[in-house]
């Protein structure tokens, strides 16, 4: 199977192809965009893009889409579930409605077609005997955007009418970008701990806790970490929120990161050290440092 660019790979093209003057504002715009290639007007509203480049041209890029989905009403159930959810197969079938034998032959082709990759937690959960179901994840932002806000209201927007799509997205699109925060979080993490550096990084869940992110150093340094994609500041509660979480998974973690878009309050900062590291939004400038051409990724297929 061909290699599939990956997430950073992919936010580097779109960061040298669309020159974003923030890194907010590359984040949200690459959560809709990210993975096609498209050029994009960064001085345009995302509300007027996704308008202009996705809605208008609904019928072209479904037609596309399509052609890898081969219009499998299964598949588009199960896509537009994990692209509205948490990602766990179990709720991802339970939405779509799916039986277990039918999601997992659907789960299969569409990981085969590089639309879906499979993650597991990094970690058993400590109940030996509970069994771990793993999260399906889209290898691009933009189709687990179409599948979120597009698939399901295609009745009204083939029509031409809008809003429903429209208001879907503007309801839930702060919830959207945190996934991609995650993501890329987790990019600055590995670029962020050069003298020990992270040798296994992903979440952790289980049917009682979860941990955005988990993270073994080289010398066998356990580092958890929680994402916050707000533009209010991070309090000392969200330190207390993940030592709660690491409880319940009964993981002792070395270093608690805290990444924060809207920064920390005074009394979080005090408490920075060797073992409570903070990251802001200027630490993801590392992530697009030294782009150059050789990092465009061409577009296969259309562009709009």
């Amino acid at each position: 199977m061909a290699k599939y660019p990956t997430f950073l790979e992919q936010f580097r093209s779109f960061c040298f192809q669309n020159k974003p003057q923030e890194l907010e504002q590359a984040i949200e715009y690459f959560s809709v965009f990210g993975g096609t290639s498209w050029s994009v007007d960064m001085t345009k509203s995302l509300e007027e893009l996704i308008e202009s480049k996705v809605l208008k041209n609904y019928t072209y890029i479904h037609g596309d889409i399509t052609k890898i989905t081969q219009s499998d009403k299964v598949s588009h159930s199960l896509l537009s579930a994990v692209a509205m959810g948490d990602g766990r197969v179990h709720s991802a079938l339970k939405r779509a409605r799916i039986s277990r034998n039918e999601g997992e032959n659907a789960i299969d082709a569409l990981c085969s077609k590089n639309l879906l990759k499979t993650e597991f937690p990094l970690e058993s959960p400590p109940d030996s005997d509970e069994k771990i179901d793993e999260k399906l994840n889209f290898n691009t932002p933009f189709m687990r955007f179409w599948f979120a806000f597009v698939s399901p209201f295609f009745k009204t927007i083939k029509e031409g009418d809008y809003k429903e799509a429209k208001e879907q997205f503007n309801n839930r699109k702060s919830e959207f970008y945190e996934l991609t925060f995650k993501k890329l979080s987790m990019e600055v993490m590995k670029k962020s701990f050069k003298d020990d550096p992270i040798a296994e990084i992903g979440s952790y869940w289980d049917r009682n806790t979860q941990i955005d992110i988990l993270a073994k150093t080289a010398s066998g340094k356990i580092i958890a970490g929680i994402c916050k994609y707000s533009n209010s500041k991070a309090k000392k509660s969200e330190l207390t929120r993940l030592k709660e979480q690491c409880d319940a998974a009964e993981l002792t973690p070395d270093i608690s990161v805290i990444i924060s878009k809207g920064g920390f309050s005074n009394e979080l900062k005090a408490l920075k050290s060797e073992d409570v590291k903070l990251f802001a939004l200027k630490n993801f400038k590392t992530l697009v440092e030294d782009l150059s051409e050789k990092d465009f990724i061409e577009c296969v297929g259309k562009k709009y």
